[in-house]
Order: structure tokens, then C-alpha cells, then sequence
């Protein structure tokens, strides 16, 4: 999701489905969030970012913001909500209104 506040794509998402078979990889440059939804035991995902890891300026938006309405396409994968395993950490993100606002939880 495009998270520059001044482009004309902010708050807008795009989806890629990266595959075994297709042997896709996915570039995120900054300024931009990102979620995975993986739908196999065995997923790994690897990612390189662009300077240290600073936890105190970590932040998220949660993946079911009801303003975002993201089509996580769980019919497609034959799952249900209550199927989703959320760390502690992501299912306390804030929602994408209070990130624009600048709140911090």
C-alpha cells in the first residue's frame, strides 16, 4: 500500500501472488506497506530492508481495516476468518485512518 501522502496512489493496494511455480519475487520500496497472507505451512519469506531495524519506529496497519476493505481472497484459498493465525504484535496495528493521523499505538 502506498503510504507517500502526497502521491496520487496513496492508500492504494496491489496484490501478487508469489509462487513456487511462478518464482516470483516482489520489491517494496519505502513508503509502502505490505502484508502476507500465505496459505501453507512451509511458506518462508525472506526480505532485505533498507537500513537497521529500528523497533521503536515499527508501525502497521491492521489487515482488516473495514475503510481499506482489502479482498484477501480467502474463497480462493478456501479459508475463513477464524483460520487466520495473527502474531500478538500485528493484531494490535492500528487502523489506516489513526497511521494518516499520525497516532501511534
Amino acid at each position: 500500500m502506498d503510504l507517500r501522502k502526497n502521491s496520487k496512489t496513496f492508500g492504494k493496494t496491489v496484490k501478487v501472488e508469489l509462487t513456487e511455480e511462478n518464482k516470483r519475487m516482489l520489491y517494496i520500496p519505502k513508503e509502502f506497506a505490505h502484508g502476507f497472507l500465505t496459505i501453507t505451512e512451509e511458506t518462508e519469506c525472506l526480505y532485505k530492508c533498507n537500513d537497521y531495524y529500528y523497533p521503536e519506529y515499527e508501525s502497521g496497519i491492521i489487515w482488516n481495516d473495514k475503510d481499506l476493505n482489502i479482498d484477501w481472497e480467502f474463497e480462493k484459498y478456501n479459508l475463513k476468518v477464524e483460520d487466520i493465525i495473527l502474531s500478538e504484535k500485528d493484531k494490535k496495528h492500528q487502523y489506516f485512518r489513526e497511521y494518516v493521523a499520525g497516532e501511534k499505538r
